[in-house]
C-alpha cells in the first residue's frame, strides 16, 4: 500500500511539472539563449576555457606590443630584414645619381674621381621570406615636418647622414633648402618643412681629443669617462637619433681612459681591454638616452659596426690585396671579416638589453660583409700627394673603410625608414 501511494503521489508530481507553464516559458528562454549565445552560455553553465599566459615581452620585441613614435605600420610577422642577399636590380638602382646631390664630400664621389664602372651601383637588398618597403620620400619629409632629425658618431654615420640628404632633397625646391656647418654639427634644413636633418661629430660619443670635426687623425686616442654629456647637450630636442660608433675603438687591445678633465695640469689615464671601454661607452649612451629622450614622442636607433675590407686572402683572393680593383660580391653567406669584432657585438647586445627606453638596432655587419666591392678605394680625393712607391702600388693607398654614393650606404638608409615607419 505505501509503494502504490508513493508512485501514485510521484506521478501525480511529474504531470504537475510537465503542465507547469512557468516551467515551460524558462526552458524555452533558456534554448533560445544557447542558441543566440551559444559559445558564451557554455562558458557560463560549462566548464570555463583555461587562458593561457601571453610570452613574456622582451626588450627587442617592444614594438610589438604597442606602436611606436612614427610608425605607420609594422613588417611582416617573422621577417628578418638584416638577413637576405643581394640581387641585382638595373631598374630601380641606384635610387639616385651621383651628379644630382652636390651635398656628397669628395671623398665618397667615386665616379667623379675617376671610377671606370658603375656596377657597385646596381644591387639591392633582398631580405629572406619577405621584402623591404620601398623608401619613400615624401612620407619621409612628411612625418619629419617640424622635426628635428639627427645622426651622431663618426665619419660612416655621417656617409649615411649625406645619403638620407641625397634621397630627400630632390622632393624640395632649390631656395627651400640649404646645409651649414656650425664646428662638430652640419645642418641640412628643408625651410617649408620646418625640419632639419644633422650630423654631429662624436667618434666615441664620449668626449675625446678627436673631437675636433675637421682635423682628428690622432694615433694615440683617449677618451674620458663619464662626459657623454659634453656632446649630450647638442643632441637634446632631437625627435630621432641614429647613433654609431666602433672603428675608432679597435685601434688595439686597449684603450686610454682619462680621468678627470682634458683641462687639467696632472691627468690620471688608464688602460681598460677594448670591450671594458666600449662597454662604458655603450651604458653612457644608454643612460643618456633614459634622461634626456621621451619614448612616446622619439626614437633612437644605434648602427651596427660597418665592416672594412682589408685583407683580400680572407674571401679567397690573393694575399696582400684589399678592395682595390673588387668589383664582384662575396657570396659565401657566412663570410664574417676579421676587422668586424664579435665581442664588440656582443657588447651592445648585453648593454641595450638592460635598457628600459626602445633602442633600435640596424644590423647592417652581415650585409655589408659581403660589399667589398662598393668602398671608395682609390677613387675619392686626396688629402696629400702621391707618391712615386703609392702610385705603383694603387692598393696601398686604397680606402677600403669608406662606400661610394649612391651605394650601400643608401641600403643602410631603406632599413632605417623600414625600422622608423615599419617596426
Amino acid at each position: 500500500m505505501k509503494t502504490t501511494a508513493l508512485s501514485s503521489s510521484s506521478s501525480s508530481v511529474l504531470r504537475k511539472i510537465r503542465l507547469s507553464p512557468y516551467l515551460l516559458t524558462l526552458l524555452a528562454l533558456l534554448v533560445l539563449v544557447a542558441v543566440l549565445y551559444g559559445e558564451e552560455f557554455f562558458f557560463i553553465f560549462g566548464k570555463p576555457k583555461i587562458k593561457r599566459p601571453d610570452p613574456p615581452v622582451s626588450r627587442t620585441d617592444h614594438d610589438k606590443t604597442e606602436r611606436l613614435p612614427f610608425a605607420v605600420g609594422r613588417t611582416e610577422e617573422g621577417c628578418d630584414v638584416f638577413s637576405g642577399r643581394w640581387v641585382r636590380d638595373e631598374l630601380n638602382r641606384p635610387l639616385y645619381e651621383e651628379s644630382e646631390c652636390p651635398y656628397i664630400q669628395p671623398q665618397l664621389t667615386c665616379q667623379e674621381h675617376g671610377r671606370p664602372e658603375k656596377e657597385y651601383q646596381h644591387w639591392r637588398w633582398q631580405p629572406h621570406g619577405c621584402s623591404l618597403p620601398r623608401f619613400n620620400a615624401t612620407l619621409m619629409l612628411e612625418m619629419l615636418r617640424g622635426k628635428r632629425m639627427m645622426f651622431v658618431g663618426d665619419s660612416l654615420n655621417r656617409g649615411q647622414y649625406v645619403s638620407m640628404v641625397c634621397l630627400l632633397h630632390r622632393l624640395i625646391p632649390e631656395h627651400a633648402k640649404s646645409m651649414e656647418s656650425f664646428d662638430s654639427l652640419t645642418v641640412f634644413t628643408a625651410k617649408e618643412y620646418n625640419a632639419t636633418i644633422e650630423f654631429y661629430w662624436a667618434p666615441f660619443l664620449l668626449e675625446s681629443n678627436s673631437d675636433n670635426a675637421v682635423i682628428h687623425r690622432i694615433t694615440d686616442r683617449i677618451v674620458r669617462k663619464g662626459s657623454i654629456n659634453k656632446h649630450g647637450q647638442h643632441w637634446k630636442a632631437a625627435d630621432i637619433i641614429v647613433f654609431n660608433t666602433y672603428l675608432w675603438w679597435v685601434t688595439g687591445q686597449k684603450m686610454k681612459i682619462l680621468k678627470g678633465s682634458f683641462d687639467g695640469k696632472e691627468k690620471e689615464i688608464v688602460e681598460l681591454m677594448t670591450e671594458d671601454a666600449y662597454r662604458m661607452a655603450m651604458k653612457s649612451m644608454v643612460r643618456w638616452v633614459g634622461k634626456n629622450m621621451d619614448p612616446k614622442n622619439t626614437r633612437v636607433f644605434f648602427t651596427s659596426m660597418s665592416p672594412t675590407h682589408g685583407k683580400s686572402i680572407e674571401w679567397g683572393g690573393e694575399e696582400g690585396g684589399n678592395c682595390f680593383n673588387e668589383t664582384t660580391l662575396i657570396e659565401d653567406p657566412t663570410y664574417w671579416g676579421s676587422d668586424s669584432k664579435k665581442s664588440l657585438m656582443k657588447v651592445i647586445g648585453e648593454v641595450f638589453s638592460q635598457s628600459k627606453f626602445p633602442i633600435t638596432f640596424l644590423n647592417i655587419t652581415q650585409l655589408s660583409n659581403y660589399r667589398k666591392d662598393a668602398h671608395t678605394s682609390i677613387y675619392k680625393k686626396q688629402w696629400n700627394p702621391l707618391t712615386k712607391e703609392q702610385l705603383a702600388n694603387p692598393a696601398s693607398f686604397a680606402d677600403c673603410t669608406h662606400w661610394c654614393l649612391p651605394g650601400l650606404q643608401d641600403t643602410w638608409n631603406e632599413l632605417l625608414f623600414a625600422k622608423l615607419f615599419y617596426p
